[in-house]
C-alpha cells in the first residue's frame, strides 16, 4: 500500500517552516488524544479542556494510548479551560457579532457569549481572530454544531469544497486507480448546486489531489466528472448538469494554473458514467481515449453520490487510509467523520498542514495568544569573531557574525580576555541599534557559557558567583567567558533574565570516568556540550519523546571532535576535546601514544609553544596533509588520492573507535541512536565510512550537519521561559 503518511511527513519537514497552531475542540475524545500524541512535530496543539480533564480520559483508556508519547505530547500542548478564559470569550463574542453582521445576520451579546462559550464556536473564532491557524472537528460534534458554523465563518470564497481521499490496500485491483489512490469530491458543501459550483468543485478537487501527491507519485492528475449516464446520452438528471459545467472548465482551469504551474498537470474527463469510473470492464467502453491512465479523482454531482462512493470503499476496505481535505477556507478548517479513527485525524491534520505550508501564503500564526513567541538575543563570542542572533520563538529573525581584524585585537594581545569586554559589548550594541532593537524588546539574553567549574547540563542564570569566576578565569582564558558577562551587563536592571546554556564544562560523569593510572592526573570532561545536548534534544523532539528517556551517543565533528554518552538526560562521559583527547581532528592531534609523545617532548626539537600548537591548532589534518579544508580533501579523496584516502580513512576509523568506546557508559542498556553533528558531518565520504564501520553496533545513525550554536542558546532560554525546564543556579 502506498505510504501516504510517510509521503506527507517528508514533504512537510522539507518546508522547514514553523509549526502552525491547531485547535482541537473535541480533546476529551480518546481518538483525538491519540492523534495529537503523534502530531507535535508538525503542529502546535491547543486542547480546549483543562489538562486535568484530558489526563483523566487518558487514565481511563484501556491501553490503546502510548502513555510515554502522550506525556510528551502534553508538554507541547496548551490547555484552555474555556470557563477560566472570560477574556477570550468576550473578545470572541465581539468578533462573532461583527462577522455575522458582515453576513447579514444579527445576534445579541448574550447569545454571542453563549455560543463562544461552546468549544466548537470558541475554536472557530480563535482561528478567525488569528490566534490559531486551523481548527479540526466533527469527530464528536455533528455538522450542525461544527461543520456548518466552520464553513459559515471561515469560508473566504464563493465555493467551498470538501474532498475525501482514500488510499486503498494492495488487495484492491491495482489497475483501477493508479497507485490505488482515489480522491472524491462533490458540491454538497455549498447551498446552491449548479453548473458553476460543479465546475469549481471539479477543478478544486483535482487541485487538492495535485497539492497532496507529488509528481513523482502521480505525474498527472486525471479527474472524471461523474454523471448518471454516458456523456453522449440525454438521459439522466446528472448528464445535463455535467455538460453545462464542462463549458465553464477551461476558464476556471486557466485561473487555477495562474496560481501554480503544477496545476497544468491536471486533465479532466467530462460526463463519465458511474460504472465506467468504478469498473475496469465498463471503462473499456467509456474511457476517454485522450486519457493515458485511469482517473484518480471522481467528482460527483451531488452529496449523496459522493458519500455513497466514499463509504462504499471505506466499508469494503477497512484497512484503507482515509481523510478529508477542505478547499476554500484558506486551510483554516478541517472536517472529520464521526466514525473516524485516530489515524484518520492524524492524516487530515497532516494533509492540511502540507497544503498550508507548500501552497498557501502562511508564514506563522498571526497572534501568539496560545504559544508566546519569546524574543531571545543569543551571543557567542569566539576568538576572532562575535556571533549575534535574535530569535522569536524557534525562528531566527536577525543574525550576524562580526569578524574582528588582527588590528582590532592587537591592543588586547597578552591581556586577560576580560579586557575585550567593552569592545565586544559595543559591537553587540551596534548590531541591536542597527536592527532597532532595545533590551525592552527582548525577553531574555543567552550567552555562550565559558570555562567555569564543572556543572550539570541545563540553562543557568548568570549570578554574582558566575560573574566572579568568569572574570577570574578560574579554569582558563577563553573568549566564551565573555558570553555570560556581556549578557548580564546588557540586561542590567531591566528585570530580564541573562542565561548561559550548556557550557563546555558540563560534567555529569562518575569518578570511574576520571580516574587514570597516575594518581596526580585526573581526566577532565570539556566538550562541545552546547551542540551535543541541543542535537540530542532535536532528535528527541523528532521522536516525540524526552531527552531524559533516550540513550544516545553524540559525536560533534568540527575543528575539535568531542564524543559524548547521554544516558537518559545525563551527560555521563565525553573525551576532553579541549586538550585534544580523542580522534585526531582537522587541527588537533588527538590522543597520542604516551611514550612516543614523551620522547618528542624531551627531544628538544620543539619549544613548549610549538608542542601546544601540535596538540591544538597545527596538528591533525594540518600536520598530516597540510590543510584542514575538508571540501578540498574530499575532492582528492574521491579522485583516488591514496595518501589522502589513507589519512581520512584513519580519521573515520578513530572516530568510529571512540564512538564504540562509549558503549560501557550505559551499563548494558541499549543505545537508542548515534548522532553525528558539526561541520565535518557535511562530508559525505566521512559519514559513509563511519556508518560502514559501525554497522554492527546495534543502532542507527542520524546526521545533523552544522553546529547550530545560536539556535541552541535560544532554545535553552526558551525551555525555561516556556516552563518546560527550570533555570539552575551556579553554585560551588
Amino acid at each position: 500500500m502506498f505510504n501516504i503518511e510517510a509521503c506527507f511527513d517528508q514533504q512537510i519537514l522539507e518546508t522547514k517552516k514553523e509549526r502552525p497552531t491547531v485547535v482541537f475542540p473535541e480533546c476529551l475524545d480518546v481518538r483525538v488524544i491519540g492523534a495529537v500524541s503523534n502530531l507535535t512535530r508538525f503542529v502546535r496543539p491547543v486542547m480546549l479542556a483543562s489538562q486535568e480533564d484530558v489526563v483523566a480520559v487518558v487514565a481511563k483508556d484501556s491501553g490503546g494510548l502510548d502513555r510515554d508519547r502522550v506525556t510528551y505530547a502534553f508538554s507541547e500542548c496548551v490547555f484552555i479551560d474555556i470557563g477560566q478564559r472570560r477574556d477570550l470569550v468576550d473578545a470572541y463574542a465581539d468578533l462573532l457579532i461583527k462577522r455575522l453582521s458582515e453576513l447579514g445576520e444579527t445576534i445579541d451579546r448574550n447569545e454571542a457569549i453563549q455560543r463562544t462559550s461552546n468549544p466548537t464556536w470558541f475554536a472557530i473564532l480563535a482561528v478567525l481572530a488569528g490566534h490559531a491557524d486551523a481548527v479540526v472537528g466533527g469527530a464528536v460534534y455533528g455538522p450542525k454544531d461544527f461543520f456548518r458554523p466552520m464553513i459559515k465563518l471561515l469560508k473566504d470564497r464563493e465555493i467551498a469544497i470538501e474532498a475525501g481521499v482514500i488510499v486503498l490496500p494492495d488487495n484492491h485491483p491495482q489497475s483501477l486507480f493508479p497507485e490505488n489512490i482515489l480522491v472524491l469530491g462533490d458540491a454538497g458543501v455549498n447551498a446552491v448546486m449548479d453548473a458553476h459550483a460543479l465546475a469549481e468543485v471539479a477543478v478544486g478537487t483535482c487541485a487538492i489531489a495535485r497539492d497532496l501527491f507529488p509528481e513523482t507519485v502521480l505525474p498527472t492528475i486525471y479527474g472524471a466528472m461523474v454523471s448518471y449516464s454516458h456523456r453522449g446520452s440525454d438521459e439522466g438528471q446528472g448528464a445535463d448538469l455535467v455538460r453545462q459545467a464542462a463549458e465553464l472548465l477551461p476558464e476556471i482551469m486557466s485561473k487555477r494554473i495562474e496560481k501554480g504551474e503544477r496545476y497544468s498537470k491536471i486533465k479532466l474527463q467530462i460526463g463519465v458514467k458511474v460504472s465506467a469510473a468504478l469498473s475496469e470492464r465498463s471503462a473499456t467502453y467509456y474511457q476517454d481515449q485522450d486519457f493515458e491512465d485511469r482517473p484518480n479523482v471522481l467528482i460527483c454531482p451531488n452529496l449523496d453520490t459522493g458519500n455513497l462512493l466514499f463509504h462504499l470503499f471505506s466499508t469494503q476496505f477497512p484497512e484503507a487510509k482515509k481523510f478529508g481535505s477542505v478547499f476554500g477556507l484558506k486551510f483554516r478548517g478541517m472536517s472529520l467523520a464521526q466514525d473516524c479513527t485516530a489515524e484518520d485525524i492524524r492524516l487530515t491534520v497532516k494533509a492540511n498542514t502540507l497544503r498550508m505550508h507548500k501552497y498557501g501564503d502562511w508564514q506563522r500564526t498571526p497572534v501568539d495568544t496560545f504559544f508566546k513567541r519569546y524574543r531571545i538575543l543569543s551571543i557567542n563570542p569566539g576568538s576572532t569573531s562575535t556571533k549575534i542572533a535574535v530569535f522569536e520563538g524557534d525562528a531566527e529573525q536577525f543574525t550576524q557574525e562580526i569578524q574582528h581584524t588582527p588590528e582590532e585585537l592587537a591592543p588586547f594581545e597578552g591581556m586577560p580576555i576580560t579586557e575585550q569586554f567593552q569592545f565586544r559589548k559595543n559591537t553587540i550594541e551596534q548590531f541591536l541599534a542597527s536592527n532597532k532593537i532595545s533590551i525592552n524588546d527582548l525577553d531574555a539574553v543567552a550567552g555562550r557559557g565559558g570555562l567555569l567549574h564543572p556543572m550539570p547540563h541545563g540553562t543557568f542564570y548568570v549570578n554574582d558567583r558566575m560573574v566572579e569566576d568568569l572574570k577570574a578565569g578560574v579554569l582558563g582564558e577563553h573568549a566564551s567567558n565573555l558570553g555570560g558577562l556581556i549578557a548580564r551587563d546588557l540586561v542590567g536592571n531591566s528585570g530580564k533574565p541573562a542565561f548561559i546554556v550548556d557550557p563546555v564544562v558540563v560534567d555529569e560523569s562518575d569518578d570511574r570516568v576520571k580516574i587514570t593510572g597516575i594518581k596526580a592526573i585526573r581526566r577532565k570532561v570539556i566538550s562541545h556540550a552546547l551542540n551535543q545536548i541541543a542535537t540530542a534534544h532535536k532528535y528527541a523532539e523528532e521522536c516525540e519523546t524526552f531527552y531524559e528517556r533516550l540513550n544516545l551517543i553524540v559525536c560533534h565533528m568540527g575543528g575539535g571532535i568531542s564524543i559524548g554518552a547521554h544516558k537518559k538526560g545525563r551527560y555521563i562521559d565525553a573525551n576532553d576535546a579541549l586538550d585534544g583527547e580523542g580522534p585526531f581532528t582537522p587541527q588537533r592531534s588527538g590522543s597520542l601514544p604516551v611514550g612516543e609523545f614523551m620522547k618528542l617532548v624531551l627531544s628538544g626539537k620543539y619549544t613548549q609553544t610549538e608542542l601546544k600548537q601540535l596538540i591544538k591548532g597545527k596538528g591533525g589534518l594540518i600536520d598530516l596533509l597540510g590543510t584542514s579544508n575538508l571540501i578540498e580533501l574530499g575532492k582528492r579523496y574521491e579522485s583516488g588520492d591514496k595518501h589522502v584516502r589513507s589519512i581520512l580513512d584513519a580519521q573515520a576509523y578513530q572516530i568510529a573507535k571512540w564512538i564504540s568506546s562509549m558503549l560501557p557508559a550505559f551499563d548494558g542498556e541499549r543505545v537508542d541512536q548515534i548522532l553525528l553533528t558539526g561541520g565535518m558531518a557535511r562530508a559525505k565520504f566521512l559519514v559513509a565510512e563511519i556508518r560502514r564501520l559501525l554497522q554492527s553496533f546495534g543502532c542507527e545513525i542520524t546526521v545533523y550537519p552544522g553546529e547550530n550554536e545560536m539556535a541552541a542558546l535560544a532554545k535553552g532560554a526558551l525551555r525555561v521561559l516556556s516552563g518546560k525546564e527550570a533555570a539552575k543556579a551556579y553554585v560551588i
